[in-house]
């Protein structure tokens, strides 16, 4: 999953086991959603999950799901759970916790119903990030990542799904699932659409948006890509998307060469409406055949294209890892109990490494931008713990103590994943990458075939060379920090330092502020230097901007402060009113043209034939 910090993307816009619980004979779980009696911005679902054995059974919502890494307890979202026997009774129900509910008399059970509210209109929608919730606009769209919407009964998760969606007409479900059939009633404005899967994996992995139809397809090299886009207001087509995301797959495929994990690819694109209640939280989420994107509709076209080719990037490259090479911690999700994996610095890490190393491979960047990204992360890492191992922090990442280090991943992880490209083109003479790697696992294991935790790295060593296993226990298991400096040596390539002139809240895209869209506080970050004003005006990192010269800002405003501080001149007057650990300072300087320090990466002046130059060939170059 990519996130993008809040306050950028803000300012941007502007700019297990089978079970045995059932007779053999009823093998089928079969939900139903209405879409079309929607009832205080809620919709009704049943679950039948067929006859039991038991004679108490437990209905869960998930707590988490794959590729969020967080606790977001989408039970919290249903209302009204009823448990109807088989004569239209109720039955007996507790509700044990936020997403569970125990069930007497499980013998009589038909089915259960409740009532399910969506996220995107809550404010703050409770910490769900927004590509990973749910929106019920009746007549209008559905965003139905179905964690939020179907629950499974204990010891079912592995039984084959029917899923039956009652739509109105007009809207078009957006999704990667193959529809079975297509239910319709004379004279009516509705139908009724089949799907069926495995287990409930795969009701989780296979999101769905209706919406009126606005799509188009391409084909890459034997895979379907579908695009759906949803603009509330019709800022956007997929005629405005579909180019550059075309172009940008395009890339992609090549640079995969022969890993091909899917016929049919499909992106769902949400545009939010930021000036009402809508979605917040930006980014995307992967899942093996398809992902859900949330942006502002308020972005310019050509840096919703630019992000666009960012995030899907990385959501695509995720058919590579987790999809295809993961432990049994993903493999056999636990969704109310989740175990997690000591490897994000693969399943994150190395996807987001890939989704900036393709570009400079395809030629959609050239070299220098493909350093300045990377020296970028290594700014942006220096942010948390340098020592910490990343395997320790991955294996607990739902835990306080380390949930705050999750956006490393993004920034360390596929620094390690930079790091251990180069490694191997070294070793190899330039002949072997991550990729190659990563191929090598792919056929190893496979997306049916996990491993476990700790047999990771001796496959990664016994695949490539014995001088690995040192790289591993060193910079991922290990304690010790990358010494970034030595690793860009062997490819020709060095840091320098130089003093730039910044904005007063960015610099470059990097913020120096945050945003809390739940608060709607702004806020100064913390673990970064500031630039020479900002040091100069006295803030301190977590400091609550409450005014700046009279002015109150909040989220909601924060492109009139950035956008005005650039009329600042010279020996202007500033005042900040900012709350820090609840008490309430006034800052004030006279301004001066912010400078911060910038680390630089450059090629290094050296002969064509010398061996550095030819592996970094090797390393970026296609």
């Amino acid at each position: 999953m990519k996130k993008i910090i809040y306050a950028v993307a803000v300012i941007s816009t502007l700019i297990s086991c089978k079970s045995t619980q059932q007779n053999s004979s009823e093998d089928l779980v079969v939900a139903n959603l209405d879409l079309v009696n929607v009832q205080d911005d809620k919709v009704m679902l049943s679950v039948d999950p067929g006859k039991f054995t038991t004679e108490k059974t437990t209905f869960f919502i998930p707590k988490t799901v794959p590729g969020t890494y967080s606790t977001d307890n989408y039970g919290k979202f249903i209302e009204g759970l009823k448990a109807i026997d088989y004569n239209g009774n109720e039955l007996t129900v507790v509700q044990l916790d936020d997403n569970s509910w125990q069930i007497s008399q499980a013998k009589e059970l038909d089915k259960v119903t409740y009532w399910v509210n969506d996220t995107y209109d809550i404010e703050g929608e409770e910490g769900v990030f927004s590509p990973a919730g749910t929106n019920i606009a009746a007549d209008e769209n559905f965003m139905l990542n179905l964690h939020g919407f179907v629950g499974y009964f204990d010891g079912m998760s592995e039984k084959p799904y029917q899923l039956l969606i009652k739509h109105p007409k007009k809207l078009f479900a957006g999704t990667s699932l193959k529809k079975i059939a297509v239910a319709t009633e004379e004279g009516k404005d509705y139908e009724t659409d089949e799907f069926n899967v495995d287990r409930y994996f795969q009701v989780t992995d296979h999101p769905i948006m209706y919406s009126t139809p606005d799509t188009t397809s391409f084909q890459l090299q034997g895979m379907k890509v579908k695009l759906q886009v949803y603009s509330p207001n019709k800022t956007y087509t997929v005629k405005d998307v579909a180019p550059k995301l075309k172009e940008m797959m395009q890339a992609q495929k090549d640079f995969l060469g022969d890993i091909n994990n899917t016929d049919v690819y499909s992106v769902l694109l949400y545009l939010s409406n930021v000036n009402g209640q809508d979605a917040k939280g930006f980014g995307a989420l992967e899942h093996h055949t398809s992902t859900t994107v949330v942006l502002p509709e308020s972005m310019p076209i050509d840096r919703l294209n630019e992000t666009m080719k960012d995030v899907v990037s990385h959501e695509f490259f995720h058919i590579i890892t987790p999809l295809s090479v993961h432990s049994n911690e993903v493999h056999y999700f636990d969704y109310n109990d989740p175990k997690m994996s000591e490897h994000l610095w693969m399943y994150e890490g190395v996807t987001e490494y890939f989704a900036n190393l393709f570009q400079v491979k395809e030629g959609l960047i050239d070299h220098q931008d493909f350093y300045n990204r990377m020296s970028g992360k290594i700014t942006s890492s220096k942010q948390f713990d340098d020592t910490m191992s990343f395997t320790k922090m991955s294996e607990n990442i739902l835990a306080e103590e380390y949930e705050d280090s999750y956006y490393n991943v993004y920034q360390k992880g596929a620094l390690i994943g930079m790091s251990l490209d180069i490694r191997l083109r070294e070793l190899s003479n330039g002949e072997m990458g991550i990729l190659d790697l990563m191929k090598k696992l792919s056929n190893k294991y496979g997306k049916d075939k996990p491993f476990n935790d700790e047999d990771l790295f001796p496959a990664i060593v016994e695949l490539t060379y014995p001088e690995i296993k040192s790289f591993l226990e060193t910079y991922v298991s290990g304690t010790t920090p990358i010494p970034y400096q030595e690793f860009f040596a062997k490819v020709g390539v060095e840091e320098t330092e130089n003093e730039i002139e910044t904005g007063v809240f960015l610099k470059g895209q990097q913020p120096y502020i945050d945003g809390n869209p739940q608060t709607k506080e702004l806020f100064f970050r913390e673990g970064i230097a500031y630039n020479s004003f900002l040091k100069d005006l006295g803030v301190k990192p977590k400091d609550v901007i409450k005014t700046v010269n009279g002015e109150v800002y909040t989220v909601e405003n924060i492109y009139p402060l950035v956008i005005g501080s650039r009329s600042w001149k010279e020996g202007d007057k500033i005042t900040m009113k900012v709350n820090r650990d609840g008490e309430e300072k006034q800052l004030e300087a006279s301004f001066k043209t912010p400078t911060d320090k910038e680390t630089k990466l450059q090629e290094m002046e050296l002969s064509t034939d010398d061996h550095r130059v030819k592996l970094r060939k090797a390393w970026l170059d296609k």
